[in-house]
């Protein structure tokens, strides 16, 4: 299993942008198919976006698919994802997960998660 850890979240205002990183080790990580999770309190955890290894196969939530990108760069074992025109329901804690499946679907399973970043959206 690969660690992950997260980072770049913060406070920011309706319009800002902000860009999360993931950092992986401990294994290959350009065979992992990554993704971003995000869960808002009192809310069910939803996967915000996904990159299989070799940038491939791109999914994306409806509701960030024209403002957020996904994005990762193999020789940093670093998934990255920019969010652009925030919006105070973009607010919750952004999880990093890699799976061993090739491609995004509903069932995939993931094997490692990483601790989460926060993301505060003020209106």
């Amino acid at each position: 299993q690969v660690q992950l850890v997260e980072s770049g979240g913060g406070l920011v205002q309706a319009g800002d942008s902000l860009r999360l990183s993931c950092t992986a080790s401990g294994g290959t990580t350009s065979t992992y198919l990554m993704a971003w999770f995000r869960q808002a309190p009192g809310k069910e955890r939803e996967s915000v976006a996904a990159i299989s290894g070799h940038s491939t196969n791109l999914y994306y939530i409806a509701s960030v698919r024209d403002r957020f990108t996904i994005s990762r760069d193999n020789a940093k074992n670093t998934v990255y994802l920019q969010m652009n025109n925030l919006k105070p329901e973009d607010t919750a804690g952004y999880y990093c997960a890699a799976s061993s499946d090739e491609y995004y679907t509903s069932t995939t399973k993931w094997d490692s998660w990483g601790q989460g970043t926060q993301v505060t959206v003020s209106s």
